[in-house]
């Protein structure tokens, strides 16, 4: 990978990480919000909160897997699969920018 690939990846990254803080900020500013004191609105806005609890905890999730993938590039680890070592290809890397496994070693779990 040359260090283009790399600085291209990185951008994306941090983008993307940038997008996610946004994304949290809104889902944790929603859970603050004043509760309507209507029965039936209060049941719809807790079935939003079982959604916008799983989006946060993904969004946490994909976060967690990003900072890790800008502590890679930051120590010249970055698209070398962290189990086997051989490289994380391209594309997969174009799909999802903070693999830390080749798809080989994500195939088997």
């Amino acid at each position: 990978m040359t260090l283009q690939d790399t600085a291209l990846f990185a951008r994306l990254l941090v983008a993307r990480q940038a997008e996610l803080e946004e994304r949290l900020r809104k889902i944790e500013a929603d859970f603050e919000a004043p509760r309507n004191p209507n029965d039936d609105d209060r049941a719809l806005e807790r079935n939003n909160d079982e959604v916008l609890d799983r989006l946060g905890d993904a969004g946490q999730k994909e976060l967690a897997a990003i900072e890790a993938a800008l502590d890679r590039i930051a120590h010249g680890r970055f698209g070398i699969c962290a189990r086997c070592g051989a490289p994380i290809g391209q594309q997969r890397l174009r799909t999802i920018p903070h693999a830390a496994l080749c798809e080989a070693c994500a195939a088997d779990g």
